[in-house]
């Protein structure tokens, strides 16, 4: 029995331990307020660019949000990426009705352009195309790249520019607030939010000494001659982490990159249910992670110990002690107890941030070994050169 208490003890003292760390990775210094641009002040254009491929669920009301920007000096490219659903169409009736709200105004120049994207070439994937076309019309001094599923409140454009210009950066990127409204969403996304933050920590991102880069694709906004120095979308053309990669080549080329708390000034609905989880993550997670596959390997090891072994271990405690285990039995439940309320804390805390029940932390469990699964499926799937599918395209 002595053997057993030394193992639960170490194993305590451990989990504590990590739950500590893993839950102190995520500090995001930098936090971008609602703020205007100063009266008198000329800023440069920005040229916002959005790829679109099948988002007719989010467009109108993403557009909506840009059309929107107190910010004077910008335009909207949408670059409709070969859509197979309605989304185009949606297109053509938004801009039909900002050309008549134009004539009603007696201006001529309108602020949102679309654009049909050209078939996907060889050595490309979507997203790095369709960026790529929007970028050869775009003509401003900088560039924002927007997913079509982040809406924008309206001092966006303001507010990112001026923190971007107080603080140096070439090309400067944020967290948004995420829309989380059905169980899959709040049961899984706040951990993959946590691993982020453990893989890719701000602080190291934001420490130009430091190789650590990563960008945040539904929000980036960048020099125009940054963009070009460092080959822009075209060097990293053949990656479905093109947000990151962009960010490496920028960072790695001696450029200032910054990541920032954007959760008061954009909101994204990434996914609506467990399926589109599942198909984005699985796309994502063993592709942005190939150059780390230590800390891939942990992650999902310290998934499966959430998921399968703490819950046995509480259990079989509780079980031990109540079959007359006497106090080292004790001692491995309450040990075990302890884990579990500083663990159900750590999320609970979590999921008040996210803006969520915080009795979502009790499914830790069925969340953490979702996301383990995800990283198994997204690793067999490259490994076995099955590829990665996301809107009807498979990328191998």
């Amino acid at each position: 029995m002595l053997e057993i208490l030394f193992l639960s003890t170490l194993a305590f003292i451990l989990a504590l331990l990590v739950t500590w760390w893993l839950h102190g990775q995520h500090q995001l210094d930098i936090v971008v307020t609602p703020t205007a641009i100063p009266p008198g002040q000329q800023p440069p254009l920005i040229s916002v660019i959005i790829p679109a491929r099948n988002e007719a669920r989010n467009i109108r009301r993403c557009l909506a949000a840009l059309l929107a920007q107190d910010y004077p000096c910008y335009e909207i490219i949408v670059v409709d990426d070969r859509s197979t659903d309605e989304t185009l169409s949606i297109l053509g009736q938004i801009q039909a009705e900002q050309t008549a709200l134009a004539a009603q105004a007696g201006s001529v120049q309108l602020r949102l352009q679309v654009v049909e994207g050209a078939d996907l070439p060889a050595g490309w994937t979507g997203k790095p195309h369709a960026l790529h076309q929007g970028v050869s019309i775009a003509r401003g001094e900088w560039f924002c790249f927007i997913d079509a599923d982040t809406f924008a409140s309206p001092e966006l454009l303001s507010s990112a520019y001026l923190t971007a210009a107080q603080h140096d950066a070439h090309m400067f990127s944020m967290l948004t607030r995420q829309e989380l409204l059905t169980f899959w969403e709040r049961a899984i996304l706040p951990l993959v939010f946590t691993a982020l933050g453990v893989g890719f920590p701000a602080r190291r991102v934001n420490d130009p000494s430091k190789p650590d880069a990563i960008a945040n694709g539904q929000f980036i906004l960048i020099r125009r001659d940054v963009y070009e120095a460092t080959g822009g979308h075209a060097a990293v053309r053949e990656r479905i982490d093109e947000d990151r990669a962009l960010a490496q080549t920028v960072k790695g080329a001696g450029y200032r990159l910054l990541l920032a708390n954007g959760w008061q000034v954009a909101v994204t609905r990434m996914y609506t249910g467990f399926s589109e989880i599942w198909e984005g993550w699985t796309k994502n997670i063993f592709l942005g992670m190939r150059d780390q596959l230590g800390l891939l390997s942990f992650g999902a090891l310290v998934g499966l110990l959430g998921a399968l072994a703490l819950p046995a271990w509480l259990l079989l405690g509780v079980l031990w002690l109540l079959g007359g285990g006497g106090p080292v039995a004790g001692i491995v439940a309450a040990q075990a107890l302890l884990v579990w309320a500083a663990l159900l804390y750590s999320r609970a805390q979590a999921c008040r941030a996210f803006e969520i029940s915080q009795a979502y932390a009790f499914t830790l469990p069925l969340g953490a070994f979702m996301l383990t699964a995800m990283m198994f499926a997204s690793t067999f799937k490259v490994l076995s050169g099955r590829g990665v599918s996301w809107r009807g395209r498979t990328y191998r």
